[in-house]
């Protein structure tokens, strides 16, 4: 099993990158780890002897956080990212992890991996904390800002797999992103993308208001792009609101201090609900290998339980699984 990781994607790259594939590497000897990026700058990283399993793929160029993705992508072959995807492409891994420009490796996940057959839009994948610690898989959640009905029925689909496959939920509850439950509620996606749902072979339960998500009604959640990356970046900005509001209060006054340190406990199991290196990374399904995108402020943690994540979905496999459902094979 061989994961290639860009090892210059992210705010802490190439430092946090190459030191929690480390840590992954000594976790799992039986994965063979490709830290794609410069060579030299990946060594200034490596204390004491690097782990066997461990192998250094020398790439020149950099994209940055703030360069066009396709212009980037064409342009830059030989950048750490472009070569990643070109080694899954190639077969020499079966999976990549990036903590670089989402739009650029959303467009290497197109160009570079390709696509499976008979996807039209691959879907950007995070699962949501809920309050029974579950979790909602959600998709898209910003690959794509456009979608058709048959787009979501795909998402729906990829996403009831990755439940089966990867975290062993049986006969996942699939419920559609809308401004209200009845039926015919919604735009005319909304509407167009209920009726294939309806048919489709998935536990499909209707639609879901935003507001119910995180009561976990639901298994996996399909919307598009647009809405869906909104009301993402709308809970991470609420929590993080909550979360200071809560510090801010709790270390106004002496007594508050006290009530602070009697709760400690309770806080930090909710903060690592809601924090994101718990889960590693968000998959871009549709395309055929997988690709794993990894939050932009990545540390060793979060780079380690990417590598957990795509470990699990190539021992179930989770692309092979996808491609023949969507192929009827």
């Amino acid at each position: 099993m061989r994961i290639a990781i860009d090892a210059m994607g992210g705010d802490h790259a190439p430092a946090l990158i190459v030191k929690g594939a480390l840590e992954a590497a000594r976790e799992w000897p039986d994965i063979q780890l490709l830290l794609v990026g410069d060579t030299p700058r990946i060594e200034e990283h490596i204390e004491g002897t690097m782990p066997s399993n461990v192998k250094i793929i020398h790439a020149s160029d950099v994209i940055g956080p703030d360069e066009e993705p396709v212009k980037a992508v064409r342009r830059k072959k030989d950048s750490s990212m472009v070569v990643a995807g070109r080694l899954v492409r190639e077969g020499q891994a079966e999976a990549m992890l990036s903590a670089g420009n989402t739009g650029a490796l959303m467009t290497t996940g197109l160009l570079v991996v390709g696509r499976i057959e008979g996807i039209e839009r691959p879907a950007l994948v995070y699962m949501l904390p809920t309050i029974d610690d579950v979790g909602v898989l959600a998709l898209d959640l910003g690959a794509n800002m456009d979608a058709k009905p048959e787009h979501l029925l795909q998402y729906a689909i990829m996403g009831s797999i990755y439940r089966t496959k990867v975290q062993g939920l049986k006969n996942p509850r699939v419920g559609l992103l809308n401004v209200g439950t009845e039926a015919m509620k919604g735009n005319e996606l909304s509407k167009a993308a209920y009726s294939l749902l309806e048919a489709a072979p998935i536990h499909f339960i209707g639609n879901v208001e935003s507001r119910d998500v995180l009561a976990h009604n639901c298994d996996v959640l399909v919307c598009d792009g647009f809405a869906g990356n909104i009301m993402l970046k709308t809970m991470e900005g609420t929590a993080g609101m909550l979360f200071s509001t809560l510090k801010e209060t709790l270390t106004s006054s002496f007594v508050n201090k006290i009530a602070a340190s009697i709760l400690r406990s309770s806080m930090q199991k909710l903060r690592k609900k809601m924090d994101y290196k718990e889960h590693g990374g968000a998959p871009l399904l549709g395309v055929n290998g997988l690709v794993i995108k990894c939050h932009g402020s990545s540390d060793i943690k979060a780079v380690k339980n990417g590598v957990r994540q795509a470990k699990i979905a190539i021992e179930s496999q989770l692309i092979p699984s996808i491609a023949a459902e969507i192929s009827g094979k």
